[in-house]
């Protein structure tokens, strides 16, 4: 795949009833719909991780199996081999799967911990190097790696964003920028199979425009009806 290639959104899809976990397909919709194996995410998780940067990605995309005929199978992986990791704010997570790139549309990487370089979180697992080499060694065509907040700067770690359009959480922006990173004044920055976006709550638009580009603008559209929440700012696109 052309890393700078923008994947044509899948055909719209009415989503009528899908709030009740039902949804209302027409039959010239589900033949046009694209591809029709489950869209696979995997959602990157270390310690010391941002609450919020990590679950609403990964409700968003859960949510999206609601609306489109296409089974959506959301999972968080690590690199370091751990089953149990510890958030920024304490929340314990269970029954994390092993890394499996090979095995995942996308990839989405949270941030956390950028602002307290002795403590667990970004810094400490560049310092670590694992969770970078093993983002190095993901990339492969059909594979989307998509970041936001201060987890772009893992990708930064791993060379991925350097020369690309991209952006981060505004504190780190210098840091990705010196680093090589091609800044955007957006929300989020789609650069075909690198997706970055902006702090924090960010990770609802990455997630929406993810599912608008993969799964069509229907789905998006009925999920922020779901969600009582409308995108919101630029998606810089390399068209």
């Amino acid at each position: 795949m052309n890393r700078r290639q923008i994947l044509s959104a899948a055909t719209a899809l009415s989503a009528t009833g899908a709030l009740a976990g039902t949804a209302t397909i027409p039959a010239s919709a589900a033949e046009e719909a694209g591809p029709t194996g489950p869209l696979r995410v995997h959602v990157v998780m270390y310690d010391g991780v941002e609450e919020l940067d990590f679950a609403a990605p990964y409700e968003v995309f859960s949510a999206a199996g609601f609306f489109t005929p296409r089974p959506v199978e959301v999972r968080y992986v690590s690199a370091t081999g751990a089953r149990t990791v510890t958030a920024a704010y304490g929340t314990v997570i269970r029954g994390i799967h092993h890394w499996a790139p090979d095995a995942a549309d996308i990839l989405v990487v949270p941030g956390g911990g950028y602002a307290r370089r002795d403590s667990p979180g970004v810094w400490a697992e560049i310092d670590r190097g694992t969770l970078p080499r093993a983002l190095a060694a993901a990339t492969r065509p059909g594979l989307t790696i998509s970041a936001l907040c201060t987890g772009v700067m893992l990708l930064s770690a791993a060379g991925l964003t350097h020369g690309r359009p991209c952006t981060t959480h505004n504190k780190a922006k210098p840091d990705l920028e010196r680093q090589g990173g091609l800044l955007k004044n957006a929300r989020v920055v789609d650069d075909g199979d690198l997706v970055t976006a902006g702090g924090i709550t960010s990770g609802l638009e990455l997630a929406l425009w993810l599912s608008r580009r993969e799964l069509g603008a229907d789905a998006a559209t009925d999920l922020e009806t779901m969600l009582e929440y409308e995108a919101r700012g630029t998606v810089w696109t390399a068209g």
